[in-house]
């Protein structure tokens, strides 16, 4: 991996098997997204407006 520094997001649990991310936000023009428990797994790459996008979709209802 490039560098990137990973946090773990805020609304993951702490209990060790729980679905959780982790995000990296510290490489220029890139938000890069993977599972926490899969260290060694795939990375999504995305572009910041892209990510933004998906975070203010995360708080509309679908209905």
């Amino acid at each position: 991996m490039p560098g990137y520094e990973f946090v773990k997001s805020s609304y993951s649990g702490g209990n060790a098997g729980q679905e959780c991310v982790e995000v990296a936000r510290n490489v220029p023009s890139i938000v890069a997204v993977r599972d926490s428990k899969w260290l060694d797994g795939p990375v999504l790459i995305v572009g910041p407006v892209a990510w933004e996008a998906f975070r203010a979709g995360l708080g509309r209802s679908s209905g």
